[in-house]
């Protein structure tokens, strides 16, 4: 990835320095991370992970682990604060009541030596009732007789912050017949300079317990042409060590040791293809058939940066749905001219080619002006007939309650919880209730009805041409909703869309949190909706087409 600031990045890579003899970010110790799942759904025992990489550099011993909870007054996960006054009350509220929240001390006795380049160890909480916590996680260890204890992480120049999570009283609100995946996420097989991701393993247990039926890795398409072991010696073929991820995720559990399902996971993939300006841009891969190259951007070989192959080219070589990934994703003048990277474009959607783009992965784990300018790009698309899909991912490395991120090459990291792993999804309706295969998502993504949310469900149902939305929160989502508002856009008597642009045919304003609502949709080419509950929390519909 980039090693300019502004990229995002995720767990972050400390020991790269070039070939300079100093770095400030270097420590002869592994990286060494708390991570947890940002929430747990009932029957999910919570348990944390102790992540741990490069101890092959350097061998190191876990010797012990205090865990402190204290029950959390602010929220705990999604976007926080959203109003800033909000924020400031919410903050003196929580200092004041700081010496007065419960806690659950938990102490570990580990003694775990660490050889490998990396392993995760997790470390199961026990029965916790539900509600918001912070963790407080302070971990010793020794190496080469010295003993340093930290707390949170042992990542140079970053202040430590709790991990925060909520034990759920009831599942998230999902549409009946649905399913709900992670789109977009990186495994340890996205590794360079920077930036590594978790194993498969730990994905799939961390979407256990988050509540997500199916999950999509796509790890980028130039990491595969280098080798596990150095991200900077180029593999003899990308091709195995595909394959390898792809062996990887299918000897992982259909069930877990209770005999309950297991999420789905697949092998996928992100890769660097050239839009209509010879730039680079991101598509992810639900399950290829086998490795599509990408190496524009890798980073590597510096101002060698052409797309290796264009977007039409990558979708002639695979017959899996792709997906344009955070179309829009804000970027500066340096990563374009360094990495050659640019937006997606209307003539990259291929619209009209055999095997078009399926959908817009314009939210990307935050509301940003990525996901405004990806909304803008879909609305307008739909204006002309082309019913892609909206999908939403985290883009993912690892990251499950925030991001550790390099900020500054060399110099400083940085911290926020902006992709967190499942907590924006995409939802889709399955042909047969309760069989989640990869044939069953594919053939969800071929159909229309889908939604993407961070909380709240929102869903059509279709009866000849009359609609009815579907919206239902719960008091962990934030109760009630802010609003409810359903779009359109009128079909012309020449049967084409109308130029202008959509119509509001509905707005519910301070509604329950479960609402049903029958639309007249006489005149209109498609409809959908979006919503958001009390405390923020989002949800929007892909379109329901009516001619």
């Amino acid at each position: 990835m980039s090693f300019l600031p502004g990229e995002k990045l995720r767990y972050a890579e400390t020991h790269f320095k070039f070939k300079l003899p100093w770095s400030l970010l270097y420590k002869p110790w592994p990286e060494i991370i708390f991570d947890a799942p940002f929430q747990f759904v009932p029957g999910v025992e919570p348990t944390l992970w102790i992540v741990v990489r490069d101890a092959d550099r350097f061998p190191t011993t876990l010797k012990n682990a205090e865990i402190v909870l204290k029950s959390a007054v602010d929220e705990c996960c999604g976007t926080y604060f959203e109003n800033a006054r909000a924020q400031e009350a919410q903050t003196r509220d929580a200092r004041f009541q700081d010496a007065h929240k419960p806690r659950i001390t938990i102490c570990k006795e580990l003694n775990i030596e660490v050889r490998e380049q990396m392993r995760f160890i997790p470390l199961a909480l026990g029965k916790i009732p539900a509600g918001s916590y912070e963790a407080h996680c302070k971990l010793t260890v020794e190496r080469d007789g010295k003993t340093q204890t930290f707390e949170r992480w042992n990542l140079p120049r970053l202040k430590p912050v709790p991990l925060r999570f909520k034990v759920l009283n009831e599942k998230p609100p999902i549409a009946p017949g649905y399913a709900a995946g992670e789109m977009h996420c990186h495994t340890h097989y996205s590794a360079d300079h920077v930036e590594y991701g978790a194993t498969p393993e730990v994905l799939q247990q961390a979407a256990k317990a988050v509540g997500l039926d199916f999950v999509s890795c796509t790890d980028h398409a130039y990491d595969f042409a280098f080798t596990q072991e150095d991200y900077t010696k180029e593999a003899v073929s990308p091709v195995p060590r595909f394959q390898k991820l792809s062996e990887e995720i299918a000897a992982l559990p259909e069930k877990d040791e209770n005999g309950g399902d297991m999420p789905l996971m697949i092998a996928g993939e992100e890769v660097s293809a050239g839009n209509s300006k010879g730039e680079n841009v991101h598509m992810t891969v639900l399950g290829p058939e086998g490795y599509l190259p990408g190496l524009g951007d890798c980073g590597r070989y510096w101002l060698e940066n052409r797309p290796t192959r264009s977007i039409k080219q990558i979708l002639n070589m695979t017959e899996a749905h792709c997906f344009a990934a955070h179309p829009f994703q804000q970027m500066g003048l340096l990563e374009k001219f360094v990495f050659r990277r640019g937006y997606w474009k209307p003539e990259d959607l291929n619209i009209k080619g055999k095997h078009p783009i399926r959908g817009l992965q314009f939210w990307n784990g935050i509301r940003d002006e990525g996901f405004k300018l990806g909304r803008e790009f879909w609305i307008n698309e739909l204006g002309k007939g082309n019913y892609l899909l909206p999908i939403g991912g985290n883009d993912a490395h690892g990251d499950l309650n925030g991001m550790t991120a390099v900020s500054l090459p060399l110099f400083s990291l940085k911290h926020t919880r902006a992709h967190t792993f499942g907590n924006v999804r995409t939802v889709v309706k399955l042909d047969k209730s309760g069989s989640t295969t990869l044939a069953d998502i594919n053939a969800a993504f071929a159909a229309d009805n889908c939604y993407i949310t961070d909380g709240p469900a929102l869903w059509w149902e279709r009866t000849g041409k009359e609609i009815t939305f579907h919206a239902r929160s719960n008091k962990e989502m934030g109760g009630g909703f802010r609003y409810i508002r359903i779009f359109g856009r009128r079909e012309l008597p020449n049967g084409k869309l109308a130029p202008t642009e959509e119509i509001m045919l509905g707005s519910l304003v301070a509604a329950p949190d479960h609402a049903d609502i029958p639309v007249t949709t006489f005149g209109f080419a498609y409809v959908r909706a979006e919503c958001e509950t009390a405390t923020g929390k989002f949800a929007l519909t892909s379109a329901a087409q009516l001619l």
